[in-house]
């Protein structure tokens, strides 16, 4: 490795676990001279902040970002990105059930030449659910939706610290697919997988949908196209609705025109949050510089220095 790395470590409500993936990454990470461990807590109600405050009073490589409420991964990728000190990251969660040394197993890959690697993870060893839920999505993705999703890619990456900077200023809602959408120069490479030892997946059924809702729409358009299919038909359909009179067809229309709606809303939606300038997070408190807009005080004029008052006799 002859240039620095950044370990990104999304926290929330991780506990004790902070510690213990801390020692674990300057362990195997340990040979690498410019190593950042950047801990972006995503407004966590435990601990975890405190701890993570406690190891960056020991140890300099550590740097946090800590938001003023739960903002989401999306959230804590871009301000990850954004405040990386070093041209390479890598992104491991706190749970370690990609054991760090498998870092070495990107940085590897990397070096043939790639800007992004990702880690597709061997013997998966999480519940069925959440395998047959990721495998449905991927299967969706590149299978109904036309979405070029890297084979086996995981969270698990190693990113050229630039282009994941490109990404974030799209604003796309995955980065999964838009690596090969950015043109980036990827590989996907083995690496091991354990069970949870520590805490639970934060990643819950709604929230899958959620992103899988994100991802479809904000990568394909065959939901509109299908959109426009369905109108055409339920033109013809009216047609022959308003010969035949009353009938389940009506019901039929109704359906598809509202769903017709719904997903035309989305879309506008979409456009809409991407114009806006809603930020994406903001933050509470760091041991780094912050750029003013990612705080809540962005704007506000800087109160003058206090001053003393002197009295004479």
């Amino acid at each position: 490795m002859t240039t620095g790395l950044t370990v990104l470590v999304p926290c929330y409500n991780e506990g004790a676990q902070v510690e213990v993936a801390h020692g674990a990454l300057v362990e195997a990470l340990k040979e690498i001279g410019d190593l950042e461990l950047l801990f972006v807590d995503d407004g966590s109600t435990d601990d975890s902040l405190d701890r993570i405050r406690r190891l960056a009073e020991t140890d300099p490589r550590v740097r946090y970002v800590s938001f003023t409420r739960n903002f989401g991964i999306d959230a804590v990728m871009a301000a990850g990105f954004r405040y990386a000190a070093q041209p390479w990251i890598v992104q491991c969660d706190a749970d370690l059930q990609v054991p760090p040394e498998e870092i070495w197993s990107l940085l590897d890959k990397a070096a043939e030449g790639y800007d992004v690697v990702f880690g597709e993870r061997v013997g998966r060893r999480d519940p069925p659910s959440r395998k047959a839920g990721s495998a449905g999505l991927h299967w969706a993705a590149r299978r109904v939706f036309g979405i070029g999703m890297p084979r086996g890619a995981s969270t698990f990456r190693l990113v050229r610290t630039g282009v994941a900077r490109t990404i974030t200023d799209l604003r796309l809602p995955w980065f999964i697919p838009a690596v090969p959408l950015v043109g980036a120069r990827y590989a996907v490479t083995p690496v091991a997988h354990r069970p949870r030892t520590a805490g639970r997946s934060k990643l819950r059924l709604v929230r899958l949908a959620g992103h899988s809702f994100e991802l479809f729409f904000g990568f394909s358009r065959r939901p509109l196209t299908a959109v426009y299919a369905a109108g055409a038909l339920g033109a013809v359909l009216a047609v022959v609705a308003a010969f035949t009179g009353p009938s389940p067809v009506h019901l039929l229309l109704t359906g598809a025109t509202l769903a017709a709606l719904a997903v035309v809303a989305r879309y506008l939606e979409g456009l809409l949050r991407d114009s806006s300038r809603i930020r994406r997070y903001y933050v509470r408190s760091a041991n780094l510089p912050l750029r003013p807009e990612d705080t809540l005080t962005a704007g506000l004029p800087t109160p003058p220095p206090p001053t003393r008052t002197t009295y004479s006799k």
